[in-house]
């Protein structure tokens, strides 16, 4: 049986399809894009957990250090647009209106490098999806 030219080159091209199966290539994507999407979702509570209560850029502002739900709340209204900050805080009104009835002394904090990579720390989250926005705008 005779193969066409076109077929000939292709077939050379997806040889490591054959030795490795196409199967195993889309599980390896599947899995590096699942762990990615992991690696996400808890690097950014980590790091506004370490900005706002081991740096202390909380407290350097008048404000109290985080628990763990306060820190995945605060992380998910800075990484989410404008309709998503308002749909958690309705969510949070709903499920607990005590939470918006607290007051707070807030103050600038101290010019000191703690706090300046704190605030680049938090701006950074905060930054990220809306920057992912922009460009997209521009196409």
């Amino acid at each position: 049986m005779k193969t066409p030219t076109g077929l000939a080159g292709s077939a050379h091209r997806w040889k490591s399809v054959r030795v490795f199966g196409l199967g195993a290539l889309v599980a390896g994507a599947v899995t590096i894009a699942f762990w990615l999407v992991l690696a996400a979702v808890f690097v950014a509570p980590l790091v506004f957990w370490f900005a706002w209560n081991v740096l202390d850029f909380g407290p350097a502002v008048g404000l109290p250090e985080l628990g763990l739900l306060a820190t995945l709340l605060a992380t998910l209204f800075l990484v989410i647009g404008w309709f998503g900050k308002v749909v958690l805080t309705a969510i949070v009104f709903v499920a607990d209106p005590s939470w918006l009835h607290g007051e707070a002394v807030v103050g600038w904090p101290e010019p000191t490098l703690r706090n300046f990579i704190a605030i680049a720390l938090l701006a950074a989250l905060a930054a990220s999806p809306h920057a992912r926005e922009h460009r997209a705008d521009q196409r």
